[in-house]
């Protein structure tokens, strides 16, 4: 089972979401807008990633900018609790899939996980 972090919205998730259905893929669909990751949640999403938490978050959006979330000093235990509070900065989409996750930026790259 794939767990698919997904926005209907975005066009990346959109076409990275298609292409796990096409192969088959058994897929748990969240949508974080609607239901943000608890911390522990984001946590096991950076565990199995295997990147700092800055790699997860989305660097254009307002909120990213608004908060100083560039500043070098903060910890990954902040950055995700500015997930948290305002999921929009979750990059998009994100599968993941027995402890090991991926970011579809390509769409593409969801493919790893079959």
């Amino acid at each position: 089972m794939i767990r698919f972090y997904h926005n209907p919205r975005c066009s990346k998730s959109r076409e990275a979401l298609q292409l796990l259905q096409q192969h088959g893929a058994e897929l748990q669909i969240v949508e974080y807008l609607k239901t943000p990751p608890a911390i522990e949640e984001l946590q096991t999403l950076l565990q199995a990633l295997g990147q700092p938490a800055r790699a997860m978050m989305r660097h254009k959006e307002d909120d990213y900018i608004r908060l100083h979330l560039d500043d070098v000093s903060l910890e990954d235990k902040h950055l995700l609790q500015a997930i948290h509070s305002y999921p929009q900065l979750l990059e998009r989409p994100i599968a993941l899939r027995d402890g090991r996750a991926v970011i579809g930026r390509p769409p593409e790259n969801v493919l790893a996980l079959l």
